[in-house]
């Protein structure tokens, strides 16, 4: 249960930059590199201790999360990828990659609590 508990922390404090970081693609501001390079590892870590977590559930508990935490964590390497190679990412998937990110933080919660 501590992985669970780890990975909701990681995951709102990642939810919180990102909310930062959409604020400067809305605005069509260049994004700070160093808040996009700290926010997406936060997400990873807590991905991977929910995918612990699920495991040591048996896959039955949060499989729905983890599956929808990888969409938006594919969105997000689009998208840095996109942004380092020096092109405007398209809002509408910064927009998309924030929904499906804060979609699943909700249903995790809602599963935990």
């Amino acid at each position: 249960m501590t992985e669970v508990y780890l990975s909701i922390g990681l995951l709102a404090l990642a939810a919180s930059l990102g909310v930062y970081l959409l604020s400067f693609l809305l605005r069509g501001k260049e994004t700070p590199k160093g808040l996009a390079f700290l926010h997406g590892p936060l997400a990873s870590a807590g991905l991977v201790a929910l995918v612990f977590a699920s495991y040591e559930s048996g896959w039955r508990d949060y499989w729905g999360p983890v599956a929808v935490f990888v969409v938006a964590a594919i969105g997000g390497l689009i998208m840095i990828s996109i942004d380092l190679s020096g092109r405007r990412v398209p809002k509408w998937l910064g927009i998309v990659h924030g929904l499906a990110a804060a979609s699943s933080l909700v249903w995790l919660l809602t599963q935990v609590f």
